[in-house]
Order: structure tokens, then C-alpha cells, then sequence
């Protein structure tokens, strides 16, 4: 995994509560066995029914932090749905609230995944519609966003946010902890 520390880039600003995982990446796409080549189906359903949906535009195409509204990654447990946003270059996505099992996959794939209060993301969200070349900055060691001149603090799970800037997938932080493990069996060898 790609270590994350700090970013700053353009916003994508998905104005929709309820985003789940099938409009993520749509079943249809559910063939291949391999881990890679998903971020070209990301939304492709919305893409193809909706001319001017956000991810057509091309004033929006380079961002790499997603914002959307309340309950984003609902819906089946589909991974694939994370892997169709990063692979797309997506590093984090902001918004209210998240499904619980999405919010887990997204941690375990290097995806950041940050709430704020609804209505910060309301304002921020008029404000990225209105303006595609704002910038917003997420610093993960501080746990805090700088965007339109506003700084928030959002709060991170303390053993996400280690791997997260690390770059470790669980195994990686598991590896990580080598001599450690070895120590304690050690100490439980020799007691037995």
C-alpha cells in the first residue's frame, strides 16, 4: 500500500445521499478474478445514463478526494467498490456517514475514509460545485482537512491511521511486529 500522510488536491463532488456499492461498481463488472483494471468502471452506470453527472465532467477529472453526503458504501459488502475508487486515483473520500462493512474495506485498502459533520459537508459541497479548481488539503498525522480557508479536525482510528501512514495492509503491520511476536513466544516457551 502507498504510504498517506498528507494531500492536497482538486475535489469530486458527488451531491448524492445513499451512494452504494452497486452504483460504485455496478455487478456487471464482477467477472474478473483479478485484483486490477476497475477504476475504468467506476460509476459507469451513472456515467452512461447521465450525461452531466460529476465523473463526466472533465473540469472534476483529475481530483483525487471524493465528496459525497450521508451514508456512502452502503448496500452489499462489495470490495470491488474500493478497489474501483482507488484504482481510479481516488485517496480519500469525505462526507457525513458511512456503511460500516465499506468503511472497514476502505481502511484495509488504503483508502481514507473521513466524517465530518452534515453541515460542513453541505457547505463544502455548494462550494466544489461552484468552483472545480479548489483545493482541499487533508493532513492524516494532524487529523485535519484545510479547505475554502476553513480547517476541520476529524477524528481516525489510532491503529488505521498507523497503517495508513505506514503504507501496511494488516499482514504488512503483522510482519511489522516480527520481533515482537518472537519475544513473546520466547517468554511463553520458556514458562512452559
Amino acid at each position: 500500500m502507498d504510504k498517506f500522510r498528507q494531500l492536497n488536491s482538486t475535489v469530486i463532488p458527488l451531491d448524492l445521499d445513499n451512494v452504494d456499492t452497486d452504483m460504485i461498481f455496478p455487478a456487471e463488472h464482477l467477472k474478473s478474478v483479478s485484483k486490477n483494471g476497475y477504476g475504468t468502471a467506476l460509476f459507469s452506470t451513472l456515467k452512461t445514463l447521465y450525461p452531466d453527472f460529476i465523473f463526466n465532467q472533465k473540469d472534476y477529472s483529475a481530483g483525487n478526494i471524493l465528496l459525497s453526503k450521508s451514508n456512502f458504501g452502503c448496500g452489499s459488502s462489495r470490495e470491488h467498490a474500493v478497489w474501483a475508487i482507488t484504482q481510479y486515483g481516488i485517496r480519500a473520500v469525505v462526507c457525513s456517514s458511512f456503511s460500516d462493512i465499506f468503511y472497514n474495506n476502505a481502511a484495509k485498502n488504503g483508502l481514507l475514509l473521513i466524517k465530518l459533520p452534515e453541515s460542513i459537508i453541505n457547505e463544502w459541497m455548494k462550494l466544489a460545485l461552484n468552483n472545480a479548481s479548489l483545493v482541499m488539503t487533508i493532513d492524516l498525522v494532524n487529523q485535519q482537512i484545510n479547505f475554502a480557508n476553513q480547517v476541520q479536525r476529524f477524528d481516525y482510528d489510532v491503529y488505521r491511521k498507523h497503517c495508513l501512514i505506514e503504507g501496511l495492509d494488516d499482514l504488512d503491520y503483522l510482519l511489522s511486529c516480527k520481533k515482537e511476536i518472537e519475544s513473546y513466544e520466547l517468554t511463553r516457551s520458556i514458562n512452559v
